[in-house]
């Protein structure tokens, strides 16, 4: 089974709590155990799994980020994003949850975050899930 959702985002770097949209497309499939890769198509995004709770976890990440990995410094890409590819690769384009009783498998306090890094843009999310 096969899913696709659209977003879009607003800044230039920002993370987007997606972890109701994973779990709405979850909860149609009736699944009681298997597994969800959730990939994001897309060379200056990724996907990642953090605390959803507190938004200060995600502010941090991003200035640790764009501490770390600068927009303006001179980098051989021209295209004026070159630290948006060099964070999506660090991040990584795809997570697995797992699913029982057709819910995601997920710590207390964790959520699934689409992170943009070249925005605002209109973007897409792949979701696969494979039944146990």
């Amino acid at each position: 089974m096969y899913y696709t959702f659209e977003l879009s985002t607003h800044n230039r770097i920002e993370q987007v709590d997606i972890t109701d949209s994973v779990l709405q497309i979850i909860k149609t499939c009736k699944l009681q155990s298997g597994t969800a890769i959730i990939y994001v198509p897309h060379t200056t995004a990724a996907v990642t799994i953090n605390e959803n709770y507190d938004p200060s976890v995600t502010a941090d990440i991003n200035t640790v980020l764009s501490k770390l990995i600068p927009h303006n410094i001179h980098y051989a890409h021209t295209e004026g994003n070159a630290d948006a590819h060099i964070k999506a690769a660090i991040i990584g384009s795809s997570r697995t949850v797992f699913i029982e009783n057709n819910e995601i498998l997920l710590g207390t306090w964790q959520g699934i975050f689409f992170c943009e890094f070249d925005g605002p843009r209109h973007r897409k999310v792949f979701i696969k899930i494979i039944a146990d």
